[in-house]
């Protein structure tokens, strides 16, 4: 009997040394995550503002910055998409963000936000708009992100004429190989991989130097180094989803991989040679426009047929290899594309037989 009182006597000891330490453990990964963040708890909505610490950024106070939120109106609007719009917020004279106001949605979906914003944060590329932050509310969401002044590469190509600008071929391949690169940097540089999942002009935006900035994370996915898909919901937007996309298969299972995300790349890289839309109305195809399209003309080698008139003076033989790499991004069959780091490569080189 005494022998068992002492067993049990050592058997609680080892759990309640067990139990502290791991709340000790759990204190140092939070005190971890607090020194690398700057955490606001707002008890008077309920939200939370986490801004991610960044060297150029000064403290952004959160009722600040909910009293500026509360003034924005449409006047503020820069852009908007089925999951969210997209706000100027200016602080001061020399503080502005994008912030994007997201509405809340399943506890299963709210549940992974802020472990996927927490991967954003972390990444720093030139080619990808910096995650400054994220406020969470009981009844939305709002991601804050660095303002990039010459908005979306949809707008400059396809806006309104007295806002369009006309971009020369040396800048639209500035583009291409500038958001390649960011998107090549989401699907193997990062730590879990990211499959962006809705790769689309509006979400290319264009810097003071109109370089390309991956943006809207809305949709992205993680995805473990070891794996080669994710099952996610199906999403993206109609025109460049790959055919893949619309299989039974999919819908049943879908299982999202990078091979979606290059598809998408290259209908934007047709989206740069053409200046016209994915579903531009002047196209009688059906499914994707733009792609059917292009395919036809440059089957009966007439690729100039479907040129931009803005490109202005370029080398024919670089229009070429474009609209080449854009077709191997656009095969149906997903093993035959190539990842985004080849494509890179094939875009590097263009420049590099000079």
């Amino acid at each position: 009997m005494g022998k068992a009182l002492v067993l049990a006597f050592y058997i609680t000891i080892c759990c309640v040394a067990f139990i502290i330490s791991k709340i000790v453990i759990s204190v140092l990964i939070y005190k971890r995550w607090k020194k690398k963040h700057l955490v606001h708890e707002d008890g008077f909505s309920g939200g939370k503002m986490v801004l991610f610490r960044a060297p150029t950024m000064k403290p952004l106070k959160t009722d600040v910055f909910l009293k500026k939120t509360l003034k924005l109106s449409n006047k503020d609007i820069i852009g908007s998409g089925g999951y969210g719009t997209v706000y100027k917020l200016t602080v001061n004279d020399s503080t502005a963000f994008a912030v994007k106001r997201l509405s809340r949605g399943s506890p299963e979906r709210d549940r992974g936000f802020e472990r996927e914003l927490e991967a954003m944060g972390d990444i720093k590329h030139r080619n990808i708009v910096t995650l400054h932050g994220y406020y969470t509310a009981p009844n939305y969401n709002l991601l804050i992100y660095e303002l990039v002044p010459n908005g979306s590469l949809d707008a400059v190509l396809h806006g309104r004429s007295t806002d369009k600008m006309l971009l020369d071929w040396p800048t639209r391949y500035k583009i291409a190989l500038g958001a390649a690169r960011g998107i090549s940097y989401l699907h193997h540089d990062c730590i879990p991989h990211i499959i962006h999942r809705d790769i689309k002009s509006s979400n290319i935006l264009l810097d003071q130097n109109m370089e390309a900035r991956v943006s809207d994370f809305g949709l992205a996915t993680l995805m473990e180094p070891d794996k080669t898909h994710v099952s996610t919901l199906v999403a993206g937007t109609f025109g460049y989803l790959a055919p893949d996309h619309f299989s039974a298969e999919y819908f049943d299972t879908g299982r999202a991989t990078v091979k979606g995300d290059v598809y998408s790349f290259g209908v934007v890289l047709l989206e740069l040679l053409t200046g016209k839309k994915p579903t531009d109305e002047a196209f009688i195809e059906e499914g994707t426009k733009l792609v059917t399209w292009v395919k036809a003309v440059v089957q009966d080698r007439r690729e100039e047929y479907v040129l931009d008139s803005n490109l202005g003076c370029c080398s024919i033989d670089e229009i070429n290899t474009v609209f080449s790499i854009a077709l191997i991004c656009l095969e149906p069959e997903p093993s035959k594309r190539p990842t985004m780091d080849e494509v890179v490569k094939m875009l590097e080189q263009i420049k590099n037989k000079k």
